[in-house]
């Protein structure tokens, strides 16, 4: 019989860990190859890792709860298998781990011998220091004087530096002490205003830190509800968000009524034709594809001093699920679909987005997100930063407002469909100009949509 690793497999290119939600099969039981025997946890995800081999489960490597890497085993299978292969495999693994133990232990041995030559190396130098000292400037010192010297670990810039009250300026025994005692004192001076500088620093410190995390008071009636692991992950993620990259937002209004116009005409159509709605969430994403297409320098990440442009434009969408939480599931090669495909796909993943249905590969890989606060009656919003994007867009609700239009009679003032677009952008890579110019040129595409557009 032999023994045989279950990974836990890739799910993403930004998933490094899951957690360990619960086990579906138990130690003992028997299980086909491709069959779950465990449910994770990612960010955003829940998924079954299937079994790779037939046999039966000898051990649970994590429990509930437990988080475990990507790659990483979590569970061990014992198979019937004892053919040649199989234990050519085994044999060829209890020799590299007897490698591996050979080499930690010459590591160890090596780092042992390091350390004792850095410690002779110390002793040598610190004994050629306290030996350096010489007759051999422009004064004598007595014998006696050099010991002391020595002994105390003066250099010979020190020595040099006492003032000697002995015949024709030489230094004395009693110049030496002296030296000595206001040295000690003067050091231990320096110490004292140190340790008092620390003392304050590491006090400032604590106050900052005391500010940072106000204490929350409670009243009677207050009820304490503990984040769930979503709800954790989201946390985590925003904060780092924030401080990864200095956000900065630009706004632009936009006259959307040709747009609005155009779709409630065509939306009852379209329902009868396709079974499914068609909303402005699309229509966005497709402007906003273009958009990149105009200016690529926005779909791009930061990785330290590299700037990585991204050759596809795949656009993440917000979805408020049902709990509370917040998924983004990404639309891959956005910019090559049509207005139809991109419909389809907008609703397909908003759907089992809500539903918790996604698979891990359908929220990674965006390059760009989009998020919809007009859904909840607001009228913009300052986005934070998906990383490692570096840019998001909030489309706010389109409202009726009186507005002024120019035409070839004059000015007039016109009730129109009005709405804002909000652009958060990260400012150590997109400049004022490259953000502002994009949100804007979202915002014409909105603007000169086509009333005759077929769909």
């Amino acid at each position: 019989m032999a023994e045989k690793s279950i990974l836990v497999p890739k799910m993403g290119e930004s998933i490094n860990e899951a957690t360990v939600i619960r086990w579906l099969k138990n130690v003992g039981d028997t299980v086909e190859k491709d069959e779950p025997i465990v449910e994770i946890a990612t960010d955003k995800v829940d998924n079954e890792i299937p079994s790779t081999e037939s046999g039966v489960l000898t051990k649970q490597l994590f429990q509930d709860g437990d988080v475990v890497k990507v790659g990483e085993p979590i569970a061990l299978v014992s198979t019937e298998s004892t053919s040649p292969v199989d234990q050519i495999e085994t044999a060829a693994t209890e020799e590299i781990n007897d490698v591996v133990d050979t080499a930690e232990k010459i590591e160890a041995e090596i780092q042992t011998v390091v350390s004792n030559v850095q410690t002779t190396a110390n002793s040598v130098i610190a004994n050629e220091s306290k030996s350096s000292l010489s007759n051999s400037g422009s004064r004598f010192y007595s014998p006696l004087v050099m010991s002391i010297a020595a002994k105390e670990g003066l250099s010979q810039t020190e020595l040099e530096s006492i003032n000697g009250t002995g015949l024709e300026g030489r230094v004395t025994k009693s110049d030496v002490l002296e030296y000595l005692k206001n040295r000690g004192s003067q050091a231990t001076k320096i110490e004292v205003i140190q340790e008092t500088f620390a003392a304050n620093e590491n006090k400032d410190n604590s106050k900052a830190m005391i500010q940072s995390k106000p204490a929350v008071s409670l009243s009677n009636g207050d009820e304490v509800i503990e984040m769930d692991r979503v709800r954790k992950m989201i946390a985590d993620h925003m904060v780092m968000s924030m401080q990864t990259s200095p956000h900065v937002t630009s706004f632009v209004e936009a006259d959307v009524t040709n747009l609005v116009e155009w779709r409630n005409r065509i939306k009852g159509d379209f329902k009868k034709r396709e079974g499914e709605n068609i909303t402005f969430t699309p229509i966005f994403m497709w402007a906003i594809a273009k958009a990149i297409k105009d200016y690529p320098m926005i779909n791009v990440s930061v990785d330290g001093n590299n700037i990585i442009k991204k050759r596809d434009i795949n656009i993440g969408m917000a979805v408020a699920q049902k709990n509370g939480n917040l998924i983004v599931p990404v639309v891959k090669r956005a910019d090559s679909m049509n207005l139809l495909g991109l419909t389809r796909s907008v609703n397909d993943l908003a759907v089992r987005a809500r539903e918790n249905k996604l698979v891990p590969d359908e929220i990674q890989g965006g390059t760009y997100t989009l998020t919809n606060v007009g859904s909840f009656g607001n009228i913009m919003g300052t986005p934070v930063i998906n990383q490692p994007q570096v840019a998001i867009m909030a489309v706010g609700t389109i409202q009726k407002k009186p507005a002024v239009l120019e035409t070839e009679h004059g000015d007039v003032i016109a009730i129109r469909h009005m709405m804002y677009l909000s652009h958060s952008y990260d400012h150590r890579v997109v400049d004022g100009a490259l953000g502002g110019m994009f949100v804007k040129r979202v915002a014409e595409y909105l603007e000169q949509w086509d009333p005759n557009t077929e769909i």
